[in-house]
């Protein structure tokens, strides 16, 4: 395979995928379908152009809010994964959504974050200034829009995911904590505490949720969330062996 290959910043040790395996991992989607759509075709021509035993998809979250086609992103996810090998891991904003179908208290927030769009996705109208309506009345329409394939689907995603010397999770890591008992409120929201700690997590911590203009590659952590809703680009890390690269 013809790499582009990042350079990676001096380390003790070069972190490893193992043999047989390359990751494509894949950044903050918010219901940018198109992106996706086009992502799927470069992960596809890379996978066929370049034979390996296990071509593994690591998804970091947030397929939803933000932008119009939130519906199209979880239904594009859910007809891909039969036929690929594809972890999808949870974000804040499927939480939010999940949250949302128990407590529709949680609305205004939600929608504040982006939430509008994703209803409107699934043709819910949320109230509005005009046309005011009762947060348990949107609640109620959007668990009837609400596909039970496509709430199966967020209820199923998982929080993480290890492959030899990296760590996958949507917003990062609490330090100090083994990444075995990390909690799910750090994994899916935590900025800060983690991104301001420059110490060694134990592997690479691969994650999203905080934009940047450009993938950001530290020694001990890599974000891949380069706004794609806002900046048109959705970002994939290909890790394979010792070597990166971003495509």
């Amino acid at each position: 395979m013809i790499w582009n290959v990042l350079a990676s910043p001096a380390q003790k040790a070069k972190p490893r995928i193992p043999p047989h395996i390359r990751i494509y991992a894949v950044g903050d989607i918010h219901g940018r379908a198109d992106l996706l759509e086009a992502l799927f075709k470069r992960i596809d021509a890379s996978v066929k152009k370049h034979p390996i035993k296990h071509a593994i998809q690591v998804f970091l979250g947030d397929y939803i809010d933000r932008s119009p086609n939130s519906r199209d992103v979880i239904e594009m996810l859910i007809a891909r994964k039969p036929e690929q090998a594809m972890i999808c891991l949870k974000g804040n904003h499927e939480s939010y959504a999940l949250q949302f179908l128990d407590d529709p208290s949680v609305l205004s927030e939600w929608m504040q974050a982006g939430g509008i769009h994703t209803l409107l996705s699934y043709g819910v109208k949320p109230s509005t200034r005009g046309n005011p309506r009762p947060e348990h009345d949107v609640a109620r329409a959007f668990r009837a829009a609400l596909p039970e394939s496509h709430r199966q689907f967020m209820q199923n995603l998982e929080l993480s995911f290890t492959c030899g010397g990296y760590f996958f999770a949507h917003a990062g890591v609490r330090p100090g904590i083994a990444l075995r008992e990390q909690r799910e409120q750090d994994l899916l929201w935590i900025r800060e505490d983690f991104l301001l700690h420059e110490e060694d997590f134990g592997k690479i911590i691969v994650h999203g949720h905080t934009p940047a203009l450009e993938p950001d590659i530290r020694p001990n952590r890599i974000n891949i969330d380069t706004g794609a809703f806002a900046t048109g680009r959705l970002t994939c890390l290909v890790l394979q062996g010792d070597q990166m690269a971003i495509m």
